[in-house]
Order: C-alpha cells, then structure tokens, then sequence
C-alpha cells in the first residue's frame, strides 16, 4: 500500500516504481520459468544418424525413441561415466558390452539404447534392445548383427542390476561423478550446478526405485543371458500389481522366464489375424491377439507412457518389420538330403508351424505340448483384465488381451538362428530337440555366439561357451526341457529320417 501522507506527485512516482518493480519480477519469473523448461523439460525432435545405406526405418530401430527417456531416462553424460566410475559393478569386463548389446564400429550408442533431448540429453532402452541377434561362423570370424532377430546375447535384468548397484554405491554423488563428466563433456557453468544440484541426485533416486521396482527378481530364478520375463514387469509397474500379494493369492511366484522372440516376417502373422480361420496369437502363451497391441505393449513394457508413445513411429516400424526377412542358413545345406526331409516335415510339422498350417498361430494346450508351464501362469485373468482397461480413452486402447491355456504354434522362419529352442531355450539344438526329454543335455551353456558348423544350434559346452556364456540348468524352475515328444514330434523317428528333417528346416 502507498501512504496516503505522502504528496500526490510522491505517490505516483513510488506508484509508477511499484509497478515496475513487479513487472521486472514478473518478467524474471517468466525468465526462469522458460530457463528451467527448456533446461529439464523442452521436448526436442529426435535426430537420428544418417547410416549409408541403410533405410531411415532400421537407423530408429536400432536407435530411436519409442518413448522410454519421459519416465525413465538417465541424463546421457551420466549413463556415459557410470561403467568407469563403477566398473567394479560390471558383470565382466567391456562396459556397456558387458550386457550384449551391439556396438558398431564408429557409433555414438550401441544399438538398442536411444538418446533424446528432454530438457537435457537422456538415454533410454528400445525394442532393438532385445530384438537384435548376433553370430559368428567361426571363433576369431566376425560377428553378424541380425535386425529383428532374438537377442541371444542380451542381458536385461544385468543390465537393470547393473544401474540399480550403482545408485546404491556412496561414490554416486556430485563430487565424484561430476569429475568424471567434465573428462568426457564440457559443461556450462550453469550446467555444472543442474548436475550436482538436480541431475545427479534425481538421477540416482530414479536408479534406486528402479531397483525397488525389481525387488521380486531376487527370489526367483535368473533370466540368464538371451532370455527376458518380459510381462511380471509389466504385472508390478503399469499394471500396478503388488507381487507380494499375488504371491500370496496364488501360492506360488510366478516365472515368466522366457527366449526373445524375433521379428521376422510378421505381416505373414497379421495373414492370420481375426477375418481368418482363426485370430494369431502373439507371445509364447498367445497373451494378444492383435500385432499393433503387441507393439504398443512392447514399447510401454519397456516404459513408454500412453502420452510420451510415438504411434506414427511405432506404426512406420512395424511396417517395416512386416517385411523383414530371416537371413539364410550361413553354411552349405545338403539340398539331396532336404528333399528326402522336406515330405517328413510336411507330415510331422508343417500343420503346427508352416505359414499355411491349420493350427500355426493357434495355442496348443499345456497338456498336449507339455512343456514347462510356468510361463502360462504367470499371466493371469487379472492381469488381462487390468490391461484391456490400461489405455482407456486413447484412440488406440487395448482390448486384445486374452488369458489362454498353451504355447503359441510359432512360423519356424529362420529357425536355424532361434537357438536354442522350445519357449524357454531349453534345448540347445535341432538335434537334441529330436531326441526323447530323458537323453537332451540337462545342463549347457547358452549365450556363446559362435555357430556350430554345419550344425543347428551354438556352440553350448567347453571352455569358449564356459566363460561367454551363462550355465543353464534345467532342474531350475522354469527351465524344463521336457514335452515337444513322441510320435507326434519325430522324436521316435530313424536316425536317418530325423537327419532328413533337420537339413530340411536349415532352410526355413
């Protein structure tokens, strides 16, 4: 208030001040407002590498945003620095190819990591994360990187472990991280205190929640390299199931341990969707019925939220994906030999496995298959109901979700690169698989990548496969090797016949 003593000309003047004054503190809060938006919160279009040759669709495969960094960005110099401050915490030497994520020569970012400006740089995960497979022909060869196939050296949970320890190592703080940025980036003034006095300690809250968030995982068997439990996740975060009371419903944790699936052809998979026989099911227990759900889930499961979700994106990529072809068998195939099995396959496996087959697609019941059932149960009624609700509203809303009885029939389309084989990698090649459950390996190596030559399946013991790859045990719950036999599965078939069969399904 302006004193009324004061003479009129002396109160217009203080007035005139006064007004000034608070437009000079309103524009100083615009000032700061515009300075912490774009500092934390400015959403910029993402710019992806320019590879040569390569189609714009496969670059934001391998490295573009499918709406992960909003919630669960880490601010990129940080991301950078952490395997060197914390290499202790590695599970084996590399950094971050310590979690079997390609890096090609020259690149920014393995592939299967995005960056993005959100405010400032942050990096997230993408679907290329545990969709992209790798082989070699030989030890010293070099390693082919295969678009859209099953991430066979990948190691999510390491790699989630990994960030969450060192959130919970005292060496994460300003004083220690901020030297080790300003090695690799040239900071601001300005950006050195957002770092010690926001990015860091938001950073390393955001880690440690996230390590709370997969509490669960430490009472249940290890995913091993190559394998994911990609939906319990999604049960006790979106979904906003307590694991402790499920737990406490059922009797029993649920596993959904499980082999990466690849991304081959799928508009071959949409051929059978709903307005044929029978509607496709996706996922090893054929959880969805429609592709673009199975998409969209893929990228909230892996944190995307329904605003941040790049539809048009994800719709351009599973475009592409439609047409997405396997690559071939890489060593010489006994084309006399595939002959004699191509007739054996057609009686024995093609009804359950072949594009065409009148049950490819379908769920074969848990009785008939009878392999290891802990993935069917881990999805439950509850969980497909919460799910079919989840996006209410959106343009794009789930309604496909189902709750079924079996494993998928899945296309056998590059069938010599799913190695190892039956939903949960149980069984380490084509031949084994062939065999009755008593006489396959009960323990193995898996996540070598060196192809057995002329073989079907990795090289899985020995000294290499020791120290690459992760034993599997197939005592562990929810790594039973058993069902997928008897006279239905060629398992009773002549040595010769089975020979036959094999060479055969090289070239699928």
């Amino acid at each position: 208030m302006i004193p009324r003593s004061l003479p009129p000309a002396d109160r217009r003047r203080l007035g005139r001040w006064l007004w000034r004054g608070l437009a000079a503190l309103v524009v100083l809060a615009a000032v700061l407002g515009l300075g912490v938006y774009v500092m934390l919160f400015r959403e910029v279009p993402q710019r992806l590498p320019v590879e040569p040759g390569v189609e714009p669709i496969a670059t934001y495969f391998k490295y573009g945003s499918i709406g992960a960094e909003n919630t669960d960005g880490i601010p990129y110099p940080i991301w950078v620095v952490l395997p060197h401050v914390f290499a202790d915490k590695l599970p084996r030497p590399g950094g971050y190819l310590a979690f079997g994520m390609p890096w090609e020569a020259g690149d920014e970012l393995p592939i299967g990591i995005s960056k993005k400006t959100i405010g400032f740089p942050r990096v997230a995960i993408n679907c290329a994360f545990c969709h992209v497979a790798s082989y070699r022909t030989e030890p010293d060869g070099p390693r082919q990187v295969v678009l859209g196939g099953p991430g066979n050296r990948a190691r999510p949970l390491e790699y989630v472990r990994f960030l969450s320890e060192c959130a919970e190592d005292p060496r994460f703080n300003a004083d220690t991280l901020l030297p080790a940025i300003q090695y690799y980036f040239d900071l601001s003034p300005v950006e050195k205190q957002l770092y010690r006095h926001v990015l860091i300690p938001l950073t390393r809250d955001g880690l440690l929640e996230q390590g709370e968030r997969y509490a669960w995982t430490e009472s249940r068997p290890d995913w091993l390299v190559g394998r994911i439990d990609p939906f319990n996740p999604v049960k006790y975060r979106q979904l906003g199931i307590d694991w402790r009371e499920e737990r406490e419903e059922l009797g029993f944790e649920t596993i959904g341990n499980s082999d990466m699936q690849p991304l081959w052809n799928l508009a071959m998979h949409r051929a059978a969707e709903p307005g044929g026989p029978l509607p496709y099911s996706y996922h090893w227990d054929g959880l969805n019925t429609d592709l673009k759900e199975v998409v969209y889930s893929g990228a909230i499961g892996d944190g995307a939220t329904t605003e941040s979700l790049p539809v048009q994106e994800l719709d351009a990529m599973q475009a592409w994906l439609e047409q997405l072809p396997p690559p071939p068998y890489p060593f010489p195939v006994d084309r006399e030999l595939a002959d004699l099995g191509k007739p054996i396959y057609d009686r024995l496996c093609a009804d359950c496995h072949a594009f065409d087959g009148t049950r490819t697609g379908t769920v074969i019941p848990r009785d008939e298959i009878g392999t290891d059932p802990h993935r069917i149960d881990m999805w439950t009624e509850e969980a497909m109901t919460i799910y079919n609700s989840f996006a209410r509203g959106e343009p794009w809303a789930f309604r496909a979700f189902v709750k079924q009885d079996g494993y998928a029939s899945v296309p056998l389309d590059g069938l010599w690169l799913r190695a190892p084989y039956l939903h949960n990698g149980s069984v380490p090649t084509l031949e084994d698989l062939m065999k009755p459950s008593g006489e396959r390996p009960k323990v193995f190596y898996r996540g070598y990548d060196v192809y057995i030559d002329g073989g079907t399946g990795f090289i899985f013991e020995g000294p290499e496969a020791e120290a690459e790859g992760d034993r599997y045990d197939t005592a562990v719950p929810g790594n039973s090797n058993v069902g997928h036999e008897g006279p239905d599965y060629g398992t009773d078939l002549p040595e010769s016949e089975k020979r036959a069969v094999i060479e055969y399904m090289k070239t699928l």
